[in-house]
């Protein structure tokens, strides 16, 4: 019950960001969100359990491997198409295409076509920060430097 009710909730934003992310130059530039006007995680009310199931539900499609390698890809170029993103991450294009569009379903990236080529950015300029965080908490546990106050 819980799943189907999370599958609803997250079609629904999905729906929202479809028809905010479309091509062209002007909306390319428009189309991109940031996270800097949200109010502070410390300032908002506990998470309910439908925010926590859908924050779990993103942390889910970006915790892949490939996912994380793509995304890196796209912050370093701002914009790829599918087959040098393919190149990037030494897989096929299709198996590339099946996991943009997880990221795209969440609306994180965005495509466009040029000609033959679909190309893709990142649209949620969060997850390059959240990208940024990561390495940082990795990289400071890895030293063994990461305590409460001086990590990140």
């Amino acid at each position: 019950m819980f799943v189907a009710f999370m599958g609803a909730v997250m079609a629904q934003g999905v729906r929202s960001v479809r028809s905010r992310s479309s091509s062209g130059e002007a909306r390319r530039s428009l189309g991109r969100r940031s996270c800097g006007s949200r109010p502070s995680l410390a300032s908002r009310p506990l998470l309910s359990p439908v925010q926590a199931g859908g924050l779990a539900a993103v942390f889910r499609v970006l915790a892949n491997e490939t996912r994380i390698r793509l995304l890196h890809a796209l912050v370093r170029s701002d914009e790829l198409p599918v087959g040098r993103l393919a190149d990037a991450v030494a897989m096929k294009p299709q198996a590339v295409s099946n996991q943009l569009q997880r990221l795209a379903d969440l609306g994180i990236v965005a495509s466009r076509r040029d000609g033959n080529s679909i190309c893709y950015r990142l649209v949620d300029l969060c997850v390059r920060s959240l990208l940024e965080q990561g390495l940082c908490l990795m990289e400071e546990s890895l030293a063994g430097r990461c305590d409460q106050k001086g990590c990140c």
